[in-house]
């Protein structure tokens, strides 16, 4: 593909690896494998896939090439606080006195969630789930100035009481592809193709995918689109474990009638390598992101099917917004030109609509949480899903 950033023999070889990999578990299920376990093995075979092998992920400070993408964390440390302040008020309705994070990349969220508590006066315990070795490594060096106060889980606790963070951890979860043909849908698949190279292929869809997308919406044929099963298997399994507090995921995505608009035919699915955006999980397997978009009205149909409720739904700069950014920017000296400037520009991309503003959401699920969330004040958008 054209305008890729080229791969270091380092880079070239971990690909090839992954590759072989993945042929041969193609190979061993007869020539095909639906496109969610590709993605699984792409993104998360042991020692191999793109979050389980050593390769840096995430670029910190949002200047630096390092890295395939940035996130808001990384862009800047105003993110985490003004979240921390959503926090603060679920820890307070609910009792709780810690919190969980899935996907805590650098450690930024954690840092400036940790740090903006403490300021606020509430000395949390911190949890984190983390697949990637490599970034726990890196949340470990980061958030060593908190002690025996953070610690990692290799799995879901059995029981908690608190808030819950997951900022862009629903988009990397594998998703199944769909296309509508001329009469039934079918799931899309990869095989291999006469020179052993990726390639699509469609087959008859089973009756569970055939349904749940029936549900979703009308046939439009030639259509492509994806559902994230996983995600909403995670979601609705919150309502097992969270006995009270509230869960805040945030990604990019839209509302289902967004999400399947006749106009986005050719669904979601996403790539990135080197902060280049595509759209080919073909190339660079192992070395670049694979994402979709979230459908967040299946998410909140999830966390009500596992017993939750929703909390509250907006976009991230309503959310932000909401929830006292300006009030954390309005600390700094504008006087000090060079220093303000360096902090308001990330803060635009945060707010715009062209930008992470619109495009990101902020979708807040839970139980035993009675009084209406602050980032949710204006704007809630719930009454959409």
């Amino acid at each position: 593909m054209k305008n890729l950033p080229e791969l270091d023999p380092l880079a070239r070889a971990h690909a090839d690896r992954v590759a072989d990999h993945l042929a041969a578990q193609i190979r061993a299920a007869g020539g095909w494998l639906p496109f969610d376990r590709w993605m699984e093995q792409a993104l998360y075979a042991p020692g191999l896939g793109y979050y389980a092998a050593g390769s840096a992920k995430l670029a910190e400070g949002g200047r630096a090439p390092s890295g395939d993408f940035v996130t808001a964390p990384e862009l800047t440390p105003l993110f985490a606080r003004t979240l921390a302040r959503q926090a603060a008020q679920v820890l307070q309705a609910c009792g709780g006195a810690e919190v969980l994070e899935f996907g805590a990349g650098t450690g930024a969220l954690a840092d400036g969630l940790l740090a903006e508590l403490d300021e606020l006066g509430l000395r949390v315990r911190y949890r984190i789930v983390e697949v990637s070795a490599d970034l726990r490594e890196r949340q470990r060096a980061r958030l060593a100035p908190y002690g025996d106060r953070v610690e990692w889980l290799d799995a879901l606790p059995v029981s908690f009481t608190g808030c819950v963070v997951a900022n862009e951890v629903l988009d990397a979860m594998p998703v199944r592809l769909f296309r509508w043909g001329e009469a039934s849908l079918l799931e899309r698949g990869v095989a291999l193709g006469e020179g052993g190279q990726f390639v699509w292929q469609d087959r008859a869809a089973p009756a569970d995918l055939a349904r749940l997308v029936a549900a979703r919406m009308p046939p439009l044929p030639g259509y492509v689109s994806e559902v994230n099963q996983q995600g909403e298997a995670f979601v609705r399994g919150m309502g097992t474990w969270l006995k009270a507090g509230a869960a805040l995921l945030i990604d990019y995505g839209f509302a289902r009638a967004e999400y399947y608009h006749p106009q986005r035919a050719e669904g979601t699915l996403m790539c990135h390598l080197r902060h280049v955006a595509h759209a080919d999980p073909f190339v660079a397997v192992g070395v670049q992101d694979i994402t979709a978009h979230v459908d967040f009205t299946a998410m909140a149909e999830a966390a009500v099917e596992g017993g939750l409720e929703v909390l509250g739904y907006a976009s991230q700069a309503n959310f932000l917004m909401n929830a006292g950014l300006m009030d954390l920017l309005a600390r700094m000296d504008p006087a000090d030109a060079a220093a303000y400037a360096q902090a308001v520009a990330p803060v635009q991309k945060l707010l715009s609509p062209a930008e992470m503003g619109e495009l990101f959401k902020v979708l807040a699920v839970g139980r035993g949480v009675d009084e209406p969330l602050i980032g949710f004040a204006r704007g809630d958008r719930s009454h959409t899903l």
